[in-house]
């Protein structure tokens, strides 16, 4: 390999096979490449690659099926002839899944949508084989990714009662897949999961059908066909759900479309006992209907003696008016006499009264007058009594002050009349001294402080 860009004047003894240049792929976009010295494929994808001298593009095959889902799944306008040597990829669509088996490490792998598939060199899609049309048929739908639901599939089943009687039912049955992270390839466990379900539903309605009569069927197809499929609980309730544990595919509901008989006699069976229905039907909403007519008439009577009692009362309502009425003015007349007569009686009450009180209010203006010329004068005697009482107290003070001033006085007088040198010998003598000194100043009492003798006594 010679790499450019650069200028090459090949020798006379070589020669040129083929000239090469770089392969630009995008993020999405591979090519297999093929080592010819060891025979190993590998895969080159999202980085533009140039091959080297011991390579080569390897073209990988595809089986018929795949290139035809491959090729249906492109956009309408846009199917190109898919370049063998590309990485192959499919778009998984959004709630789906999409098996890849690698033949070289033989483990599969699980991608779920929305999601780009790129297939290695050794790795090929899982094709679904699905059961199609009603009734279901195998290897209707082609497909490589598996819808997880949830979604429906109808299917038609024939049955036959206990009374032999061949019914043709279309069902149609809710589903999705419970698909396990740890265990994805689980869902891809079962390659024609809609067959071998409605074959295991079929089976289910075949058993249980074939255990009631027509009549009983037709009246209760629902219940019956409901208990077949999903089973009872432990307290006899439908269950609302039936597992199938091989690939995690729930059947979550179930609804019944259509039910028609398959040979003639049943359908004019059938026939005739919708006729008898309907016979019964009519019979019944014209009995219904003449009852309605009954209650009507019944009610119309009933209403109008109603109406009767009703008017009967009013017109007895309307005598007690009258009644209650000559009533009231016989009342009006005797109530005006009374009250001309209770008025002439209030008016002689009032002058009465009036004259009560006025000779009350003049009588106790009297006594009133009478009250306060008494008060007045026991206030002025109480008064003189005070000032006559004070003169008193006032003169007996008089009189006491003058005396206390004579006595004091004439002490005063003894006193300086005796002299001081007296007064101190006679401090100092005994006690009977004392007693004679003052009897011959004519003193009853008299009280001395001295240095020598704080208090000394003498009395008579």
């Amino acid at each position: 390999m010679i790499y450019g860009p650069c200028d090459y004047v090949p020798p006379v003894t070589v020669e040129i096979l083929e000239k090469r240049k770089l392969i630009p792929l995008d993020v999405n976009e591979g090519i297999y490449v093929r080592d010819v010295k060891t025979g190993r494929v590998r895969d080159v994808v999202g980085n533009s690659y140039m091959l080297k001298s011991d390579e080569e593009k390897w073209d990988k095959d595809l089986p018929s099926v795949v290139e035809e889902v491959l090729a249906s799944s492109q956009p309408l306008g846009k199917a190109v002839a898919r370049s063998k040597s590309s990485v192959v990829t499919y778009k998984a669509p959004h709630n789906t899944a999409v098996q890849i088996y690698d033949y070289k490490s033989k483990k599969p792998r699980v991608v779920f949508g929305p999601e780009l598939v790129m297939l290695g060199p050794d790795e090929q899609f899982t094709v679904l084989s699905l059961s199609g049309d009603k009734p279901k048929k195998p290897h209707v739908i082609k497909a490589l990714a598996l819808q997880l639901g949830p979604d429906f599939m109808t299917d038609i089943v024939i049955v036959e009662t206990a009374d032999h009687a061949r019914l043709s039912l279309k069902l149609s049955y809710n589903w999705h897949f419970e698909a396990n992270r740890e265990e994805p390839e689980k869902i891809f466990s079962v390659p024609d999961f809609v067959g071998d379900a409605c074959k295991a539903i079929a089976s289910r309605v075949r058993g249980e059908v074939a255990l009631h009569n027509f009549d009983e069927f037709h009246r209760n197809s629902a219940k019956i066909i409901r208990i077949a499929v999903f089973g009872v609980d432990e307290n006899r309730k439908v269950k609302n759900r039936f597992l199938f544990s091989a690939n995690n595919l729930v059947i979550s509901n179930i609804d019944i479309q259509s039910v028609e008989p398959v040979d003639s006699r049943t359908r004019d069976a059938l026939q005739k006992s919708v006729q008898l229905a309907i016979e019964i039907t009519t019979q019944s909403q014209e009995a219904t209907a003449r009852h309605e007519a009954a209650r009507s008439e019944q009610e119309a009577k009933g209403e109008l003696e109603r109406q009767k009692i009703v008017d009967e009362a009013k017109a007895e309502e309307a005598r007690k008016a009258l009644l209650e009425l000559q009533a009231a003015s016989a009342a009006v007349e005797a109530m005006g006499a009374a009250s001309a007569e209770a008025r002439a009686q209030a008016a002689r009450a009032e002058i009465q009264g009036l004259s009560a009180v006025e000779q009350a209010t003049l009588t106790a203006e009297a006594d009133n007058v009478i009250a306060k010329s008494e008060l007045e004068e026991i206030k002025a005697n109480q008064e003189a009594e005070i000032a006559h009482q004070k003169a008193l107290n006032d003169l007996e003070i008089s009189r006491a002050r003058d005396l206390a001033n004579i006595e004091s006085g004439k002490f005063k007088r003894i006193v300086n009349t005796i002299g001081r040198d007296t007064l101190r010998s006679i401090s100092l003598a005994g006690p009977e001294m004392q007693e004679k000194l003052l009897g011959g100043l004519g003193l009853k009492s008299f009280a001395i402080s001295g240095s020598d003798s704080p208090l000394n006594m003498f009395g008579q």
